[in-house]
């Protein structure tokens, strides 16, 4: 397996990339790595590690896309982009999946823009794991899709549906509309239209879910419109982030309440690593017409290592085509 990663993508970047591509290829003997960014610069990270000269190289990409860029305008002006550049070798088939951790909106637009949406989608989401008490979910769609349609929450149930058999490995996982209640009647014109497709559907849906019923895990795809999912990713990662803060603070108050923390310290950490972005690796564009992992803006080279084994597992168990199939009998009328 061949894979494309943006090379100046991301805060932490060319470092990060660079070392979580050093260890990916550690753990995966498999695959072959494509580094894009301007080639002094990534040779020179490369020079300071001891790798495999043949499972790394690098193509030359002279420009860089920050997230303040208006996404459409820099894809077209800047098509010697990494981003572009990255996502043009899968095009072109010189790659088999493309990972990047710069802007989600160039990405997005780079992606649909030369690869194209599967057939019976019309429009690709956004699908980051997030972690449940009782088990990960995924939100779709998390910020692709600021204004949807009822059709496309049922695309995004089908796609989610797909992903958790195929690459979590979850038979048959449950999917819930985030609602502001759980009967039927409740919610605005587009989530009442969308419950109704949904019940006809051979998903496994199971009716509305209140946002702090999300959480617990018990329903592992929750569909909603981007505007929706990118609220809830964020709330959620601010309360987790302030969460362990106040825990922290509560810690170190008093001499008693330190040793406390001593002790449960491992169960701290464990709790941490389930929260931690970088766990996970990066989320899917799903929808799109290749495999397109977009990693956290601050990843470092655990994140990248791990994007890199996401990008894998969607390869090993040929998702893609095993979603088109999916598709294809979606009425684009619905």
């Amino acid at each position: 397996m061949r894979i494309a990663i943006d090379g100046m993508g991301g805060d932490h970047s060319p470092n990060s990339v660079v070392q979580g591509c050093i260890m990916a290829l550690k753990e995966f003997k498999d695959i072959e790595i494509i580094i894009t960014g301007k080639e002094d610069t990534i040779l020179k990270e490369l020079s300071k590690c001891d790798y495999d000269k043949t499972k790394i190289s690098v193509e030359n990409a002279e420009e860089v896309i920050s997230p303040n860029e208006h996404p459409v305008m820099a894809v077209r002006r800047k098509k010697n982009s990494t981003i572009t550049t990255a996502v043009r070798l899968v095009k072109e088939g010189k790659a088999d999946a493309v990972i990047s951790a710069g802007s989600t909106g160039a990405f997005l637009t780079a992606s649909l823009l030369i690869l194209g949406r599967m057939k019976g989608i019309d429009r690709p989401a956004l699908a980051p794991l997030m972690p449940g008490v009782n088990g990960n979910f995924i939100v779709v769609d998390s910020g692709a899709n600021a204004e949807c349609k009822p059709k496309n929450l049922l695309q995004f149930a089908v796609m989610g549906k797909n992903y958790f058999e195929n690459v979590l490995e979850i038979e048959n996982p449950r999917v819930g509309l985030i609602n502001i209640g759980a009967e039927e009647e409740k919610g605005n014109e587009l989530t009442k239209a969308s419950y109704k497709l949904l019940s006809d559907s051979n998903v496994n849906f199971i009716g509305n879910v209140e946002p702090r019923d999300i959480t617990s895990g018990d329903v592992q795809i929750l569909v909603c419109d981007g505007f929706v999912g990118n609220t809830v990713l964020k709330m959620y990662e601010g309360v987790a982030s302030n969460i362990f803060s106040i825990i922290k603070k509560e810690i170190m108050s008093n001499t008693i309440s330190k040793l406390g923390g001593i002790l449960l310290k491992p169960v701290f950490k464990n709790i941490k690593k389930k929260f931690d972005y970088k766990e996970h690796g990066g989320a899917p564009f799903l929808g799109v017409d290749g495999i397109c992992i977009k990693a956290h803006g601050s990843s470092d080279a655990l994140a990248i290592k791990n994007a890199i084994r996401q990008a894998k597992k969607f390869y090993d168990n040929d998702l893609i085509n095993k979603m088109k199939h999916e598709v294809e009998y979606l009425d684009s009328d619905n």
